[in-house]
């Protein structure tokens, strides 16, 4: 598989991909394939077996015979593996990043930054196999103690996303591995290559066959099948909230332990006292980078009415500066992932123009010259009259960023709570006192308070409302992927016979 993918970035060869399913490398049951595309040109790149429920089965059996030995080994032990996957990534650093740019189009120093989170992602999880704890806490009873253990699932399902395929297959495999799981992932069908290279990479780190397995195809058939499946124990998803109900739903019949990472809306609010200069260039690192495809992406601004006009003026200068052209070389921003991509984002603006938004930057989608082939739009930027625009209320996932003039800042909570979504905001000011109302007052999981964009390892990315379950990265990332195992040990009957068994009652 490394030697495929290295034909492919070197030569322009297309890569042929194949399932990873119980330590061999197959096409499985698949009877077609599906076609990687390159955003940028449209050129096929890779084709992978289109994996049928089947497929998804045998994964899954797999990983469920690999999981106890697994688990038995010493948590660091299974730490010292996930290290020698980070130090594999790192060492095909420049081969991943450039798969990345090839499935998903993102400029290449972004992928390369991307591949670094990979990295660091595994690295933190394998530093975390150390703390792995319980509690003991007294009983009510004499001579007796409850012992809570933390205990892996079993076998997790990995369901990624087309926005940052790699690190976001890092995210849910290290901590998943280190908790003492085996890992089924199946990757978005646009951009299932990279996972397929950190598969590979965790093969020649000698994690053992069936720890890590791969099997691709289409959502409605190999990924519905394995939430549905009785082997799977967890279900770790990162997508959009329409495949999040989808995936509820799925689950619900095996009462399934879920994990979702669903779709944001994030406000962006710039207060009269703000650092506007700082607000500007945070709200267009926001808003276009990775060409607007983040679910922490700026997608809405509140802006004071002291600064709106200056705050616009400069952030639409900076908009209309970004440079689009071809990923693998250095431009501020490369093309959306497909053509569907761009005519949702489209219709989005077209309906939002049409219910009053006013047009500050068109932006739009690119067709001549350069950009005849391939999915490109360049930065768009909005003036909604109204909180209840489609643009304002609706994902966008795009470099699309509409704004509103606001009186105050209790106007600007209320109408950034006006959404379903509740996963990042953002909040420029000064005022401490507006930092402790944000604290309270700001519904959502994730805020970041005179900063721009980008969580780290040791916080914890999690979403309110219908932005999703759960979390990843940090303590509490990584505590999702146990369960709890409480025993009740009394030794009061023992008689004093250090031969007899103690006794245990187990609730798990």
């Amino acid at each position: 598989m490394l030697e495929q993918l290295d034909g492919m970035v070197r030569d322009g060869a297309t890569a042929r991909g194949a399932m990873l399913i119980g330590g061999v490398w197959s096409a499985g049951t698949a009877r077609g394939t599906i076609e990687v595309e390159n955003p940028a040109d449209e050129r096929v790149v890779a084709t992978i077996p289109d994996g049928t429920a089947d497929d998804a089965v045998a994964a899954l059996e797999a990983a469920r015979r690999a999981q106890p030995g697994w688990a038995r080994l010493p948590a660091a032990e299974r730490g010292r593996a996930v290290s020698a996957l980070a130090n594999a990534v790192r060492e095909n650093a420049e081969l991943l990043a450039r798969v990345v740019v090839l499935e998903q189009g993102k400029p290449l120093d972004q992928a390369r930054g991307e591949v670094g989170a990979t990295e660091l992602f595994l690295r933190y999880a394998a530093e975390s196999a150390r703390r792995i704890e319980g509690d003991i806490v007294p009983s009510d009873a004499p001579d007796e103690e409850v012992w809570i253990r933390r205990v892996p699932h079993g076998v997790v399902v990995g369901l990624t996303a087309w926005n940052y395929p790699a690190a976001l297959t890092a995210r849910k495999l290290g901590p998943a591995l280190v908790a003492g799981n085996t890992f089924v992932l199946k990757a978005h069908e646009f951009t299932p290559l990279s996972g397929l290279m950190i598969a590979a990479l965790a093969e020649k780190a000698g994690i053992p066959a069936g720890v890590v397995t791969v099997v691709t195809g289409a959502g409605r058939t190999v990924g519905q099948a394995l939430v549905e499946s009785r082997l799977s124990n967890l279900v770790t998803m990162t997508g959009s909230t329409r495949a999040g109900r989808e995936i509820y739903a799925a689950g619900a019949s095996q009462i399934k332990v879920l994990r979702l990472e669903l779709g944001g809306k994030a406000p962006f609010i710039v207060m009269d006292d703000a650092d506007v200069d700082a607000a500007v260039a945070s709200a267009v690192t926001a808003g276009f980078t990775n060409c607007g495809q983040i679910c922490t992406c700026n997608e809405r601004m509140y802006l004071h009415r002291a600064i709106a006009d200056e705050f616009l003026e400069k952030f639409v200068a900076r908009a209309k500066a970004i440079r689009i052209g071809d990923p693998m070389g250095s431009p501020d921003m490369g093309p959306k992932v497909s053509g569907p991509e761009v005519d949702k984002v489209e219709a989005l603006v077209a309906e939002s123009v049409e219910a009053g938004a006013e047009v500050l930057l068109p932006g739009g989608r690119l067709r001549e010259g350069a950009f005849a082939k391939g999915h490109w739009m360049a930065p768009t930027v909005l003036l909604a009259r109204s909180n209840d625009l489609p643009a304002m209320q609706q994902e966008i996932f795009g470099p699309v960023v509409p704004a509103m003039v606001v009186d105050g800042f209790e106007e600007a909570l209320t109408l950034a709570n006006e959404s379903a979504y509740g996963l990042s905001a953002y909040v420029y000011s000064r005022s401490l006192k507006r930092l402790m109302r944000t604290i309270d007052g700001l519904n959502f999981g994730e805020i970041y308070f005179n900063r721009t964009c980008g969580e780290l390892v040791q916080g914890f990315h999690t979403g309110w409302g219908q932005s999703g379950l759960g979390g990843e990265d940090g303590k509490y990332g990584l505590d999702g992927y146990f369960r709890k195992k409480t025993m009740y040990v009394n030794w009061g009957d023992s008689g004093g016979d250090d031969d007899v068994p103690v006794r245990a009652a187990v609730s798990g």
